[in-house]
């Protein structure tokens, strides 16, 4: 129903929470009550712009932690066109660095990510030429598709529409495709086979979130914001519960983008935000939200779920939240009979759980070990009644989870053989200069291929039954770091990749050329050629 719910069911069962096959995050009392009240604002906000770095982590992180908002930021680009102060990657291995630099920095300040199909193809001097080589049409149905999609209230742009020529061309083209997509959403004339999966959407604001640099100095920009009434937010605020400021928050987040060089020292103290409005209803205050419903009450059948968790959070026992299960799970059994398909499914997405390979790589066609752990760590009675692993086994079984009992389940993942590898799904099929070709409409937005093997566990807690998903990832160690996690992949029998990928023939002289291959089974038979242009030579052949 909730990470609130999926977070303080397993501080009962003490289930590990994994993000984005990383270190499972240590949850607290207090991580608790953050959620609870993220779970009892119902307002989501958009921030838009061009590439991975661009985005505003101080503003992000205070509509999420201090607003709590649902909070995303969409990057038009992946970075490939980008420079790498930690490594060699270029182009799309840089695309794929920065993709997960990105995820970092919102595992930091709390918000989610998109991406558009398009490509970061280095410097452009104006708009027209990079909504040219992108294809203006096909990213502005995918920045459509990600508002329809995500549904925010407000929309933020990094940067302004207005000034084309002024600064980069991706920059001016992601507001200029924000502004027309604001317009577009809520119009079921507009990309209409989106409307299959999708509901037309309007979000009511639209703001341009300014800066000093943009006028040359502070002085003069502060002088032009009071004259046009910019609305202004102190987003320097100190959470005593975090013990951190949400500045300090936004520089954790920014010092994710390493490979740009974006370390940055901490900040403390009030700090200001500006952003001007560019289309909407007017504001009286600072609250962005002013004028729309954010409180339970939004959804039809609600009110009876928000009286519930509005008096877990004024009652909330940081001591022991535990002890307020049965009043969660009793909010999750209304919420799950409400028609609201859009909160239901951002609310009820399930519980963590830890389901491990025990190897990194497998190959279509192998039989996979996987193990699975649970410990109920109190004394609440907890079962376990079925265990489905996707594809194609389902275990039904009851195991009761005692009080700190280790539970530790082994079950055989048959692959198919027609299993595809893992790999970045941008990336599967070669895209154009300015775009990605995208296999699925069901992949647009996402920022990672989707795990390709997952299991549902249906858990009974007080009676109450609730179906937990989650991918199969690896688990293992290393002598100089201790405990690591990263994702489970699926890999081709062989993989073939030269050594250098560039070589310079300045002359008709022969050069060496080396190889690598590599056998990811056993017992792998084949033969390797070069394919060269027509005249040359090559040997052994």
């Amino acid at each position: 129903m909730s990470k609130l719910l999926w977070r303080l069911v397993i501080l009962v069962l003490f289930l590990p929470i994994l993000g984005s096959s990383q270190y499972p995050r240590s949850q607290n009392a207090t991580a608790l009550y953050n959620d609870l009240q993220k779970l009892n604002f119902l307002g989501s906000a958009l921030y838009i712009a061009a590439h991975p770095d661009d985005e505003n982590t101080r503003l992000i992180s205070y509509l999420s932690n201090k607003v709590h908002a649902k909070t995303a930021y969409l990057s038009l680009t992946r970075g490939d066109g980008g420079q790498n102060l930690i490594g060699t990657e270029l182009r799309e291995l840089l695309g794929v660095l920065r993709t997960q630099e990105l995820l970092a920095a919102r595992r930091v300040d709390g918000g989610q990510q998109f991406f558009t199909r398009a490509v970061d193809f280095g410097y452009s001097k104006h708009p027209d030429e990079t909504l040219k080589i992108w294809d203006k049409d096909l990213i502005l149905s995918d920045v459509v598709r990600i508002i329809r999609q995500f549904q925010p209230d407000i929309i933020i742009n990094r940067f302004d529409h207005r000034t084309p020529g002024s600064t980069h061309g991706h920059h001016t083209s992601s507001a200029l495709l924000s502004v027309a997509a604001f317009d577009l959403v809520g119009n079921t004339q507009a990309y209409p086979d989106q409307l299959t999966d999708l509901d037309a959407w309007q979000p009511k604001r639209l703001f341009h979130n300014t800066s000093w640099w943009s006028y040359g100095s502070r002085e003069r920009f502060l002088e032009a914001v009071n004259i046009t009434g910019h609305t202004s937010l102190d987003v320097g605020v100190f959470y005593p519960e975090k013990g951190l400021s949400n500045n300090e928050i936004a520089a954790l987040a920014s010092s994710q983008h390493r490979c740009q060089g974006f370390g940055r020292p901490m900040a403390r103290g009030s700090e200001f935000e500006y952003l001007e409005l560019i289309e909407g209803s007017a504001l009286n205050s600072d609250n962005l939200f002013e004028g729309i419903d954010t409180s339970w009450n939004r959804i039809p059948g609600g009110s009876a779920v928000g009286s519930i968790l509005e008096k877990i959070e004024s009652e909330y026992n940081f001591a022991n939240p535990a002890v307020h299960l049965p009043e969660l799970l009793a909010a999750h059994k209304l919420l799950a009979q409400l028609e609201d398909s859009h909160w239901k499914h951002a609310k009820l997405p399930g519980l963590y759980l830890e389901i491990s390979s025990t190897n990194a790589l497998a190959v279509p066609g192998a039989t996979q070990l996987l193990n699975l752990e649970l410990i109920n760590r109190s004394s609440r009675p907890i079962r376990v009644r079925g265990i489905a692993l996707y594809p194609n086994l389902q275990i039904d079984t009851v195991i009761p989870l005692n009080e700190n009992i280790a539970n530790r389940i082994k079950i055989e993942l048959n692959i198919p053989t027609n299993q595809e590898s893992t790999t970045p799904y941008w990336l599967r099929t070669p895209g154009s200069l300015g775009t990605y070709a995208i296999p699925s409409n069901s992949l647009i937005g996402k920022p990672e291929t989707p795990n390709a093997f997952f299991a549902d566990l249906d858990i009974e807690i007080n009676d109450e039954r609730l179906t937990i998903r989650r991918p199969v990832i690896h688990r293992y160690s290393e002598p100089d770091k201790g405990e690591l996690y990263r994702n489970f992949d699926i890999v081709p029998p062989v993989s073939v990749a030269t050594t250098e990928t560039v070589k310079i023939f300045a002359n008709n002289h022969g050069q060496l050329v080396s190889v690598r291959v590599k056998a990811n089974a056993n017992n792998v038979n084949g033969s390797l050629s070069l394919k060269v242009p027509t005249g040359w030579m090559y040997s052994p052949e």
